[in-house]
Formats: structure tokens, C-alpha cells, sequence
């Protein structure tokens, strides 16, 4: 059963009534009641185009969080074949907020790498909800080390609210790890693409989307805080997080203007989680055209590209 946010109520009213009715023909399969149920679901799918038509910031930043939504384990199902799991960063311990090995993309030898948030309660709890400690960013450079070594290219799935900022992290040296690692990102001299696939969230997404190519799915947001704790800084009202998320412009079409991402991924009509499987297939799409992109440079121009991407980035941001 679909989970409807907020801003859903009135289409959760409407597909709700229509499934009653055909609840109530699989019950007696001599009530006619398809005419009806039909109305209703063209009310609905005019209603979906609507809402999904102009969504604001913060709908935008509920719909990156919906609890449906491909996650990266689905992704590295979906799309790598022969995926071998690597763990552990061989300092301190394995960390669960971050999957990565060995794959096969479209038959070519990568690594993937990306946050994983848990589709329950029990596997939100383990993978920290996506929030990755400082060995789980020193796990990504170990892999990332080891596509550089081998000249494999890297492929990172973006999809956290920021990094664990907990007491044992810090200890631990969580700014370091995540400095380390977006470092590791711009030295690395293979292609490497990067996919934010719901939140973006502060250093901990940077870490993993300092690339060469950066692409966005339609309703993923990317910002340096979440709405609700620029709201608690800024008007000391976790409350106005409506407000921050207009004034943080963290859409992907807000991104696009201001060069952060190269590109928008479309999503099913009413969210990826609508339609997992076309917003996957349009996932794999954007990696290859990434990856192709890319194709023939070597190492020093990849790294070069990289360098230009971000001076280019801050002096767009001065123009603008």
C-alpha cells in the first residue's frame, strides 16, 4: 500500500474510494462498478499531474525522503551484476550506512559505492539511516584507492541526510574522514560519476559526489543543511523549514542553473517510488551517458576535469 505524504491527502481520498470499489466487485463479481473506479482514477492521475507539476522546495525534500523510494541496495540489484561486497575501512570497523565493491556495469568492470538507508525498522536501525561514520568514509577511499589502482571507473549513489554526527564519530575524526574522502574524489585518476538519488545531504553527500559528471534525480534535493536545521540556526524555529528550503535552492533545477549538477534524471509521474523500476532503467541510462562521456580521457584529464568542474562551480556562484 502506498504511503501518501501531506500534501497527498486529497489523491490518497480518491484512489482510496477506487480500490474500495474494486474490493467490493472482487467480493461480488456481479456489482458493475468499473465505470466508476475508472472515473476515479482519471480524477486521480489529473490530480498526480497537478501536485507533481509544481512541487515546492520542501515537497520536493518530502518526496526525496519518501520511505518507498529505490534505495541504493535496489540500485546495485537492478544494475550491477556480479557485485562483490567489500567492508570494513582496516582501521577501525565495518560501517553499514555505506555499501561498496566490485561490479559490473553494462558488462564493465567498476566500483559502486553509495549510502544506504534500510527499507525497515530493523535495517534502518543498522544502516544508521544512512548516516555513515567517519570508517565508512574511510571505507570509500579504500575503494576508491583500489579503482585508481586497477583504472576502474567509480560509481557513487548519493542518498543521505548528512553525516553521523554523533559523539563516537567525532572522536573518531569525522570532519578528517570526510575531507579525506572528498580529497580522494578529486585525485582519483579514473572516471568517476555520481547519482543523487533522494537527499543530498551536507559533507557526508559531497564526499561521495565530487565528480566528474553529477547527476540528480527530478525530486532529489542536495544542500549544505536540511531545511528543518537551517530553520533552527536561522529563525531558532525548526518549524520554517518551508522557508529555508526556498532559500536554500536545493532542487535539482535550482542546482542545474547554478552548475552543481550536470544533469536532471526524469522520475515516473508522482515520484520514483510510484514506478521503482522506470526510475531505476533511467538511472542506468544517465550512469552509461556519464560514463561515455568520459570515455578517452586519461588520468590527467580526468583529473584536470574535475579540478575545472569545481573552479568553474565557485565562479558561477560569484556571476550569480
Amino acid at each position: 500500500m502506498t504511503q501518501y505524504m501531506d500534501f497527498e491527502k486529497p489523491l490518497a481520498e480518491i484512489e482510496g474510494k477506487a480500490e474500495e470499489l474494486r474490493a467490493m466487485a472482487r467480493r461480488d463479481p456481479e456489482t458493475n462498478v468499473s465505470d466508476e473506479a475508472e472515473a476515479l482514477d482519471l480524477k486521480a492521475a489529473k490530480m498526480l499531474d497537478e501536485l507533481y507539476k509544481s512541487l515546492t522546495p520542501w515537497r520536493k525534500c518530502q518526496v526525496a525522503r519518501h520511505p518507498e523510494r529505490p534505495h541504493c541496495s535496489d540500485y546495485i540489484k537492478a544494475l550491477f551484476t556480479e557485485y562483490t561486497p567489500l567492508a570494513g575501512d582496516r582501521n577501525f570497523a565495518e560501517d553499514e550506512a555505506v555499501m561498496g565493491g566490485l561490479a559490473r556495469f553494462n558488462d564493465r568492470a567498476v566500483v559502486v559505492i553509495g549510502h544506504e538507508k534500510g527499507n525497515d525498522t530493523k535495517s534502518r536501525i543498522e544502516r544508521n539511516f544512512g548516516m555513515a561514520r567517519p570508517e565508512g568514509y574511510r571505507k570509500a577511499v579504500r575503494l576508491m584507492d583500489l579503482a585508481d589502482r586497477f583504472g576502474l571507473p567509480v560509481i557513487t549513489l548519493v542518498d543521505t541526510p548528512g553525516a553521523y554526527p554523533g559523539k563516537g564519530a567525532e572522536e573518531r575524526g569525522q570532519s578528517e574522514a570526510i575531507a579525506r574522502s572528498t580529497q580522494k574524489c578529486l585525485q582519483i585518476g579514473v572516471p568517476l560519476v555520481s547519482v543523487v538519488i533522494g537527499e543530498g545531504g551536507s559533507g557526508g553527500a559531497v564526499a561521495f559526489a565530487t565528480a566528474n559528471r553529477v547527476a540528480m534525480l527530478e525530486h532529489s534535493v542536495y544542500s549544505v543543511i536540511s531545511p528543518e536545521g537551517c530553520a533552527s540556526i536561522l529563525w531558532k524555529d525548526p518549524e520554517k523549514m518551508r522557508e529555508a528550503a526556498e532559500a536554500l535552492r536545493l532542487t535539482a533545477q535550482d542546482l542545474k542553473q547554478l552548475g552543481v549538477n550536470d544533469q536532471i534524471i526524469p522520475e515516473p509521474n508522482g515520484g520514483a517510488h510510484r514506478n521503482p523500476e522506470a526510475a531505476i532503467d533511467a538511472v542506468r541510462l544517465a550512469i552509461a551517458d556519464m560514463l561515455k562521456s568520459l570515455d578517452g580521457k586519461d588520468a590527467k584529464a580526468l583529473i584536470k576535469d574535475r579540478r575545472d568542474k569545481y573552479l568553474d562551480m565557485g565562479n558561477k556562484g560569484l556571476a550569480a
